[in-house]
């Protein structure tokens, strides 16, 4: 299990995951943010504070909630689903507590091309 969250601290999350790999996405909102993700089922995620503090961002198809803090505009999480219907959250892992991305293998994603 680790923790995370947003910068400020009114947003933070307890999610199981084994941290060994995350995708670099070249999509256009991914671009912009500099997000490192990895994908977790809903069950392996726990919101710990937070909840009321989010804002909900959508685009293009509106299958993904992007969460950011209201506060401190940090994205530290996700929420969509899979194509299958299997709930999922995409975790920044750039918002995990104490993270050494040195010891991370990044994946490059194209999705720009989508």
């Amino acid at each position: 299990k680790h923790l995370g969250g947003c910068h400020c601290g009114k947003v933070k999350y307890e999610v199981e995951m084994n941290l060994e790999k995350a995708i670099s996405c070249n999509c256009s909102i991914c671009m912009k943010r500099g997000s490192l993700l990895d994908f977790v089922p809903e069950s392996s995620f726990k919101l710990l504070s937070g909840e009321n503090e989010l804002e909900n961002y959508q685009f293009n198809n509106h299958m993904i909630h992007h969460l950011f803090c209201k506060s401190c505009g940090i994205l530290s999480f996700s929420r969509g689903s899979t194509p299958d219907g299997t709930k999922m959250v995409a975790i920044n892992i750039r918002c995990i507590d104490g993270i050494n991305l040195s010891h991370i293998k990044i994946q490059e994603y194209d999705g720009r091309s989508l």
